[in-house]
């Protein structure tokens, strides 16, 4: 990887997009890989809605409503996506930093091994991770999630699921993925990392690796869990043993295809 390479990716322009269901939006030629059909005139006709905001929006009923609507869409749009890692990372990493670098050759060792890779679709580790996945070829996704400045989309997504709730993408995450890399990041990233953690070790999902990469970034914290969680009894010796902390994106890479070749997840 290289950050002196062209930063703009080639597909600035709305123009790929151009196939587009709901909140789900996709190149044309990750359409045909998936089977989604293009938007149709009448859908467009349909989605029309008069000027204003009419009261039964703000409505919790409607609300609900909502919430199903991102349950199935997320669904639908992942259902068909294969062995796949989702790669989570602050949005504020810049292009030619050790993390984003890091990020952008764990996409591309991920594609290589035969994985989708998941991310938030925003920038920064999110875009380092999808860039190195669409560039190797592989399936790039997009995640993206509405906050009050918005996020746009970064241009290596291939097929981009927007959300209005956390709680709805965070289950298309832990659904659809067979592990989580865990890149230099905020108290978001600390959130998605708490709780694989906290699903693995209640059972509510199967152990698969979580990968922090960074001894410099994350060794404070895993030394914390081990000095002060551990003796205090608020965590058990072997949860320790539910993440690995790595420098090397390869060794990365490693830990994740060898775990699938394990469990017969490779696609």
């Amino acid at each position: 990887m290289s950050s002196d390479a062209d930063h703009d990716g080639p597909f600035l322009t709305p123009s790929p997009w151009t196939v587009r269901s709901g909140r789900v939006a996709m190149r044309p030629e990750t359409a045909e890989r998936l089977g989604h059909a293009r938007s149709t005139q009448d859908e467009k006709l349909f989605a029309a809605r008069p000027a204003g905001r009419p009261h039964f929006l703000e409505e919790d009923t409607w609300r609900v409503l909502r919430i199903l609507s991102e349950f199935v869409e997320g669904f639908e749009a992942l259902a068909g996506i294969g062995p796949a890692v989702v790669v989570f990372g602050s949005a504020r990493t810049q292009p030619g930093t050790p993390a984003y670098e890091q990020a952008w050759a764990i996409g591309a060792g991920l594609a290589q091994a035969g994985f989708a890779v998941i991310t938030g679709g925003g920038p920064g580790a999110m875009e380092a991770a999808n860039r190195g996945a669409h560039e190797a070829g592989g399936l790039s996704i997009g995640c993206n999630i509405e906050l009050p400045h918005e996020q746009h989309i970064n241009p290596y997504v291939d097929l981009s699921v927007e959300f209005h709730y956390f709680f709805a993408r965070k289950t298309m995450f832990v659904k659809y993925s067979d592990a989580f890399v865990i890149m230099p990041g905020g108290f978001g990233t600390l959130d998605e990392l708490t709780e694989s953690l906290t699903l693995i070790q209640t059972g509510k999902i199967r152990n698969f690796p979580v990968v922090m990469v960074g001894h410099a970034y994350w060794d404070g914290l895993v030394n914390w869990m081990r000095d002060v969680q551990l003796p205090s009894g608020a965590i058990a010796p072997e949860d320790l043993d539910l993440l690995r902390v790595v420098d090397d994106p390869a060794e990365a890479v490693a830990i994740i295809a060898d775990y699938a070749r394990a469990n017969g997840l490779e696609g």
